[in-house]
């Protein structure tokens, strides 16, 4: 109560203390998925697709602030309170989806890892993944959550000094171009296909879990209204503020591609750093290269959380990286997605492994959205801090559009 009290004399010192469970959600809004999808937009359309990075910005925003809500309203995660509150065969056979979608984020963001070291080092990608997947399984296994806080915190730091010092070196920027497209939506026949892929890929499912669970590592007690309140007020800056560093850099990667590359079409990651050598210099290159790596090996440590987390949720724990079930779910993402990268990696490019991981999130991403509406609406899991009316209608429309999108984009995708 002491310690409760002195905060209160130091809301802005409070705060700076707050931040952190934001920006661990925040990096797989900048995991390799993403950069390669805003390469693909800027070294095809210029600036012109900056404001679908504002848009699903947005709507991230939304549905990120509003699950957290779930994580300190309940003290349990996403996958703890459907276990809790749906009927057993149903909980079991979403959370297992769920668990999947983990499996599905880390093949992306451990492929990251790998294309990275390839890119460095010219490791062959399979061993770049297992050093990668190595990498992460001892950094969660040896480390507290306030430790892992600080390193992400740190690599999301480092990304953006990266691209900041790209942006620098680049002699031409079309600013005013720039921030025009930032609102102006403009939609071509096209580019339809990349701005479904970048609106619904920005939401991942393994971020909704995750969020509701890290939120809770800076909660105090839930029998003082207080509390409570001034969780929530703090939840919802941190947000804010971890989806604004989220949003500056992914409009970052998309103005370097619009004003190195456009408009000759980048597709691979291999390929935008080939190009920066005889643009930028060969300087430029690598540190594209680390940034990616940042990026991969980051979003892979936030993977295998969530994955650990929606494992344990179903035998009703919270995440605990010393609880057998809550490393068992760690392992089992962490090792299952490695696998699959060494198999597919002789098979198929790691471009098609990359399009084949966010096509199942696609599938899975409404299930989760519509779990965490049906629960936050909820009187029963809520009380007085369900949603109110216009908040579930806008819920809804979100979860409406991102379907939407998806199905389109899984359609596409096969055909």
């Amino acid at each position: 109560m002491r310690k409760f009290l002195r905060d209160k004399r130091h809301p802005a010192l409070d705060f700076l203390r707050y931040v952190g469970p934001g920006l661990i959600v925040a990096v797989g809004f900048i995991d390799p998925g993403n950069w390669a999808a805003n390469l693909a937009a800027g070294s095809q359309f210029g600036y012109k697709l900056l404001w679908v990075i504002t848009l699903s910005t947005i709507m991230l925003a939304f549905l990120q602030h509003n699950v957290a809500h779930l994580g300190i309203v309940t003290g349990k995660c996403l996958s703890e309170n459907a276990t809790q509150y749906l009927k057993p065969v149903v909980s079991r056979i979403i959370l297992s989806t769920a668990v999947l979608a983990s499996i599905s984020t880390a093949v992306a963001e451990i492929l990251g890892g790998a294309i990275a070291l390839e890119m460095l080092f010219k490791l062959p990608i399979p061993l770049g993944a297992i050093l990668t997947a190595g990498l992460v399984i001892w950094f969660l296994f040896s480390n507290s959550y306030s430790k892992i806080e600080k390193v992400i915190i740190g690599f999301v730091s480092l990304i953006g000094l990266a691209l900041l010092f790209e942006i620098f070196i680049i002699p031409h920027i079309d600013w005013l171009s720039a921030a025009k497209a930032t609102i102006r939506p403009s939609i071509s026949s096209a580019s339809i296909p990349i701005i479904m892929s970048a609106l619904g890929a920005v939401v991942m499912p393994h971020n909704l879990f995750l969020h509701s669970e890290v939120i809770q590592s800076r909660q105090w007690n839930l029998e003082n209204e207080a509390v409570i309140q001034k969780q929530l007020k703090f939840e919802f800056f941190d947000t804010l503020f971890s989806m604004f560093l989220g949003w500056v850099i992914n409009s970052a990667i998309i103005i370097i591609a619009a004003a190195v590359f456009f408009p000759k079409v980048v597709t691979e990651i291999n390929q935008a750093q080939e190009m920066l050598t005889p643009l930028l210099g060969p300087a430029s290159a690598i540190i594209f290269a680390l940034a990616f790596l940042f990026a991969g090996i980051a979003s892979s440590v936030t993977a295998g959380m969530a994955g650990g987390s929606i494992f344990a949720g179903i035998f009703s724990e919270p995440y605990d990286i010393h609880d057998p079930h809550s490393k068992l779910g760690v392992l089992i993402t962490i090792v299952a997605a490695t696998i699959a990268i060494c198999v597919l990696s002789l098979v198929t490019t790691t471009f098609d492994i990359l399009i084949y991981s966010q096509v199942f999130l696609s599938i899975q991403l409404p299930i989760t959205i519509f779990l965490q509406i049906y629960l936050t609406s909820s009187k029963k899991v809520m009380g007085k801090y369900k949603n109110v009316w216009y908040t579930k209608m806008l819920l809804l429309l979100m979860g409406l559009l991102i379907t939407v999108l998806n199905i389109i984009l899984v359609m596409n995708t096969f055909s």
